[in-house]
């Protein structure tokens, strides 16, 4: 049988999701557990990856094993493994539903702290002396929604057979001194989101105007866009799935 595993995770301690040589991973780390508390090696497949010290809120993996009781395996894994892994539900689905590729959307929040606050430095970007017009910053969101290719905004050397990315949300909210950047695509590029929160940061502090934005998303140049802001600010929020998908 096939399962999906719905899970959250603060990123600061990992290295992000994929397994990778001689660093700390998510993916390694609820692997292990997994295949000790089912006493076989169980192979888990994700969404897609975070990058080190980006966080989850809501990430599926799926994994294949007999008949198990969720409830209790979801109870246990949440007792085995570290305080910032948390499992939030292990799912029942069809025995070729896959986490990956039967992702429809993905959602991503970008958090800017507008100020210093100690509390918020491992889950916050925090920008102490720039002003941002949020207006213009959220003018130019907007006109991510006008185009397909972000090749701009993709890390370099990145081995993918497309740079096209369907954005069908993007936008900032305010609440005090908590500046949120929200966004929801059918996919996303390596850095894509971090790319593009550093080119509207340009937006908002004046560096660069909306016609200069629209240039950069035209040019396919990563050069010309911003800089990849922290990784810490980074949250991925919700992947979507069909209901079909599920028993």
């Amino acid at each position: 049988m096939r399962y999906f595993i719905k899970l959250s995770y603060h990123g600061k301690d990992y290295h992000g999701w994929q397994i990778q040589p001689d660093v700390i991973s998510v993916q390694e780390v609820l692997q292990n557990a997994i295949s000790k508390l089912l006493k076989k090696e169980i192979a888990i497949v994700g969404a897609g990856r975070t990058d080190a010290g980006v966080h989850a809120k809501q990430l599926f993996a799926h994994f294949d094993f007999e008949s198990l009781d969720t409830s209790n395996l979801k109870n246990r894994l949440n007792a085995f493994l570290p305080d910032t892994i948390n499992i939030q539900n292990i799912i029942p689905v069809k025995k070729d539903a896959h986490a990956r590729f039967d992702a429809v959307s993905r959602s991503y929040e970008y958090k800017i702290w507008l100020g210093k606050n100690p509390f918020l430095l491992d889950t916050t970007w925090q920008i102490h002396s720039k002003k941002l017009d949020i207006t213009k910053m959220n003018e130019a969101a907007a006109i991510l929604l006008k185009y397909t290719n972000f090749k701009c905004f993709s890390k370099s050397k990145t081995d993918v057979f497309t740079y096209n990315c369907t954005i069908t949300n993007a936008n900032w909210t305010v609440k005090g001194n908590l500046l949120t950047f929200h966004i929801t695509a059918n996919r996303f590029l390596r850095n894509m989101v971090r790319a593009i929160v550093g080119t509207l940061y340009n937006v908002g502090i004046g560096k660069i105007s909306i016609a200069e934005f629209i240039h950069i998303i035209e040019s396919e140049d990563r050069s010309k866009a911003g800089i990849s802001v922290p990784a810490q600010g980074l949250f991925l929020t919700e992947v979507s799935y069909a209901s079909s998908i599920y028993k």
